[in-house]
């Protein structure tokens, strides 16, 4: 199977879960934006193969977004998309999307916060390490571990099944 052919058959695969109703509009639009990214990567002439990657993402565990308003976001976010609230307070609301979360968090500047993508083995410290081995150095939160992509977009990783 050629390669356009592999990368179409997996298009396809995320098309129809979003039409059987098992992805809703906005996990279709973020793995379709992950394959993409990630296609473009694997075409680059500089590519690494996975043994040589430093970690393995296996899934897109969750977005972070700055709204202005946590509660008029949620209810925008339970309306039109029937997400449902699984923990809020005055300044987040985390709300499930099927297997995964979107997180909200107020700010005066509404924006991207951080994604997080799910990995192989996850433990903070060795990611820490594997990190600093690379030459990029990781901000740590408890459990939690963030680092600037190159264009200056925060990335969170986290064990897969990682629920807010």
């Amino acid at each position: 199977i050629g390669k356009e052919s592999v990368m179409q058959h997996a298009i396809e695969r995320i098309v129809s879960g979003f039409e059987r109703g098992e992805l809703s509009r906005r996990q279709l639009i973020g793995k379709l934006t992950a394959f993409v990214a990630a296609a473009s990567v694997q075409s680059s002439p500089a590519q690494t193969s996975p043994e040589e990657s430093t970690f393995r993402a296996v899934d897109l565990n969750h977005l972070a977004l700055r709204v202005a308003d946590i509660p008029r976001t949620r209810d925008f976010y339970q309306r039109h998309l029937g997400m449902e609230v699984m923990s809020q307070s005055a300044s987040s609301c985390f709300m499930s999307c099927g297997k995964d979360f979107v997180a909200f968090f107020r700010r005066s500047e509404p924006g991207m916060d951080h994604y997080c993508y799910s990995v192989e083995g996850y433990a903070v410290r060795d990611a820490a390490e594997k990190l600093r081995s690379v030459g990029i150095e990781p901000r740590i939160a408890g459990n939690r571990i963030y680092f600037p992509d190159p264009d200056g977009l925060t990335v969170q990783l986290a064990a897969p099944g990682f629920r807010a």
